[in-house]
């Protein structure tokens, strides 16, 4: 029956993902920045932006933890026109998988119009060839499998941006530990993962799903909101502790909807924000709403990030299933861009 229902085939594409990694460093390798830049403004919309809010994070962490490192600032653009910190000693990244994002097109042309430093990343459309034509460095992306979905291309985008800041000296260089450490041990959650996923998709069947996490993994809340909305294609929403218990809390008081609530806990978390979990959860249960602690897994950042999102992969695919969607195409997306034209 899933193969019926899942005719491009997601769940190979799910287990292929760690894979990413050392393909994103060597799409991306050689890629040197003349100007210098104390700044990343990165372009991209839709599945071509999630990477940039995983690589904050992960920045966030690395400069935490090492103080003598100097500071780069990850700036995001999800619009038409770019944000004034563009124009302030930062290298313009210019995201778009298809390359023909119409909102990532224009603000490259914002930046062409003003001599600003860019490099392009897609996998070719108007985007690389913009790039030929303005002898802008681009870094070209594979398509693995027919009909690749950009939401699906995370390791890909972020272990390019990765390599470029390596390459120019903003970060240090640890690349052989995620590839010879780190992906294995991905590699192993994400089969674990599978099973997981399947158990939490049926319990989310006729729900709408809300999805919480800490501050510091906001984004990672975000991807998950995402990937049930593209993959599972049902509403799905998402806030972070303790902004949410100041405000969305409140709205629970009279639930209009069939709630599931997947909270996502760090052990590492603030002491008061992993007081908030269970506080939460047990006001929410009062009021009859379905609640879900999820324990981030790994070691270390990375780990904790990718694993996390592999689960999502996981749950959004098996509740499309569940719903009989074919999980991979977005026909909404596709035909609202059609009526834009």
């Amino acid at each position: 029956m899933n193969n019926e229902i899942d005719k491009s085939n997601l769940r190979r594409v799910i287990l292929s993902t760690p894979q990413q990694f050392a393909e994103g460093f060597e799409i991306a390798r050689g890629v040197k920045i003349i100007n210098d830049f104390s700044s990343i403004t990165v372009s991209g919309m839709g599945g071509s932006a999630l990477p940039v809010d995983v690589l904050k994070c992960c920045l966030r962490n690395l400069f935490e933890s090492d103080k003598d490192l100097e500071r780069i600032d990850v700036y995001q653009n999800r619009t038409y026109n770019l944000p004034l910190e563009a124009y302030d000693k930062s290298l313009n990244i210019i995201c778009s998988h298809s390359g023909n994002t119409e909102e990532t097109l224009s603000s490259f042309q914002e930046a062409l119009d003003n001599n600003l430093p860019c490099v392009g990343i897609s996998a070719g459309g108007k985007l690389e060839k913009m790039c030929q034509e303005n002898n802008v460095q681009h870094i070209k992306m594979p398509v693995p499998f027919e009909n690749f979905q950009p939401r699906m291309a995370t390791g890909h985008f972020f272990a390019a941006i990765l390599q470029v800041l390596i390459s120019n000296g903003k970060i240090p260089d640890h690349k052989d530990r995620i590839i010879n450490e780190i992906v294995p041990q991905l590699e192993k959650l994400l089969k674990e993962n599978e099973e997981r996923g399947k158990k939490l998709a049926k319990k989310l069947v006729g729900k709408t799903v809300v999805v919480y996490s800490s501050e510091k993994f906001r984004s990672i809340a975000m991807i998950w909101k995402i990937k049930i909305n593209e993959n599972s294609k049902v509403p799905a929403f998402w806030n972070y502790f303790p902004e949410l218990n100041h405000n969305e809390f409140v709205g629970f008081t009279n639930p209009q909807a069939k709630f599931h609530i997947i909270m996502l806990r760090d052990g590492d978390d603030h002491p008061r924000d992993l007081l908030r979990y269970d506080a939460t959860a047990t006001a929410l249960q009062k009021k009859g709403i379905e609640t879900e602690i999820v324990q981030m897994q790994g070691q270390n950042i990375l780990e904790k990030i990718f694993s996390t999102i592999s689960l999502c992969d996981w749950v959004s695919y098996y509740l499309a299933l569940e719903y009989k969607q074919d999980p991979t195409p977005v026909d909404m997306v596709e035909n609202f861009k059609e009526a834009l034209k």
